[in-house]
């Protein structure tokens, strides 16, 4: 059953020419992704991950999961970018706004991050709340080396071993990372720790459907079986070229609005549920695009909220942008505005009307607004926010960025340029193999 829905009538008059010249160019770039010719065919094992995931994997996932929330009143995810993004991104979405102020209920941990940063603070914090509480960890890196999440790793598993003992501590971590080699598979073997595979073939930032985010989501207390059938059902509905393919519309336009001069691309929710899926989003489209010197800037707003602070350069700035918007036809809970028989804040004409009508005709009229200013709207739909609509929608991004990549004319499936800091931070932190690196930067900074 289709969960989303794409409407692009508020958006293609302002680039209908090149929305039209793309379609030749974007039924290359699928052919590509299917036919595995194009840059980046190593990274494609996202492509028909949904269809041929192992239903055993997944029943040894909620096992896994099943084992930890049964020990644990918080699990600690280390890892970063596609490592932490993807899993939190979902379990926002599914979770109560005020998630984090209960205490943990018995087999319902907390999901908590760590390794997403280098924060001191924030690290001192995590241990502080983690004290005395029993807790365990799912590590998620390739390589084990990275540095954010070493750093975290080894500081919680020192904690975790200390507190509950070296033996228990084993039962308690679960390592995701590379099938045969690398420093966490490495220690993995050593001590004992269940272990699942990162594949080769599929990228930090396409891995959410894989172990790396389904552990998490599964911990939270999540239905992955839904989730990776609803990300099925979008693989099979985008295999191929159409003017009814939603990947396909959605890539070629947001091409064409480039070719016009829209240079950001703003992923707009009027849910507040969806602030970490624009953070997952940003992480797919500015790690895949921006690179050669091109690329859509991807950037994001939480509204009505951002109205008030961000809502006037959209209306009246630099006409460059164009608004993806995420809208939510129907929230799982039912609130509406009591009436007042004093009225001093006037709003007596909203009174019996659900929260979220005021919410649709508050999106409604910023998309009249925006649009009248010059700005396009993409507007994608989804029925209602559970774990078969995200899977839709996790789907539809990947394989939409894979096509936009191959339309833009770069390998959507590397990222070269992320080393550039970690070089000089190496260097900066005269890591041992960096010298002649180090003596450079300094020599630069005098």
């Amino acid at each position: 059953m289709k969960s989303i829905e794409i409407c692009i009538k508020d958006a293609v008059s302002f680039a209908e020419k090149q929305y039209e010249a793309n379609k030749t160019s974007a039924t290359e770039a699928i052919a590509k992704l299917h036919d595995g010719n194009g840059e980046g065919n190593d990274f494609l094992g996202w492509l028909n991950l949904p269809s041929s995931i192992p239903s055993d994997l997944l029943d040894r996932i909620n096992k896994t999961a099943e084992r930890l929330r049964e020990n644990c009143e918080y699990v600690v995810c280390v890892g970063i970018g596609g490592s932490y993004l993807g899993a939190k991104a979902v379990i926002s979405a599914l979770s109560d706004s005020f998630a984090d102020f209960y205490a943990p209920k018995p087999n319902s941990p907390k999901v908590l991050y760590a390794g997403q940063n280098i924060g001191e603070e924030y690290t001192a914090e995590l241990e502080k709340l983690l004290t005395g509480k029993k807790f365990g960890i799912i590590v998620i890196s390739k390589s084990g080396t990275t540095t954010e999440p070493a750093i975290a790793f080894r500081i919680f598993k020192e904690m975790l071993e200390k507190q509950a003992g070296k033996e228990a501590a084993k039962d308690l971590i679960v390592a995701v990372t590379d099938e045969k080699k690398g420093a966490l598979r490495t220690l993995a073997t050593q001590e004992g720790y269940e272990t699942y595979v990162i594949p080769d073939n599929v990228g930090g930032r396409f891995s959410v459907l894989t172990p790396v985010g389904l552990l998490p989501i599964a911990c939270a207390g999540f239905d992955i079986v839904k989730l990776v059938e609803g990300a099925a059902e979008m693989e099979k509905e985008t295999l191929h070229p159409s003017d009814e393919n939603p990947c396909e519309i959605y890539a070629r336009l947001r091409n064409a609005l480039y070719q016009s001069g829209k240079k950001i691309e703003i992923l707009v929710n009027f849910n507040p549920k969806l602030h970490y899926f624009a953070e997952w989003w940003k992480q797919l489209y500015g790690e895949s695009e921006g690179k050669d010197g091109k690329g859509i800037f991807p950037a994001s707003v939480d509204f009505t909220t951002d109205l008030h602070s961000m809502g006037q350069w959209i209306q009246q700035g630099e006409r460059t942008i164009f608004e993806t918007v995420l809208s939510v036809k129907e929230p799982a809970i039912t609130r509406r505005i009591p009436e007042d028989s004093a009225n001093l804040d006037g709003i007596n004409y909203l009174a019996g009307k659900r929260i979220d009508e005021v919410n649709k005709m508050a999106e409604l009229g910023t998309k009249i607004a925006h649009v009248d200013g010059g700005v396009p709207n993409i507007k994608i739909e989804l029925n209602k926010l559970d774990e078969h609509t995200l899977g839709q929608l996790i789907y539809f991004f990947e394989k939409a960025c894979g096509i936009s990549g191959y339309l833009l004319g770069v390998n959507p499936f590397n990222q070269p340029g992320v080393e550039a800091y970690k070089k000089n931070m190496f260097a900066l932190l005269e890591k041992p193999g960096y010298e002649n690196e180090t003596a450079a930067i300094k020599a630069k900074l005098k």
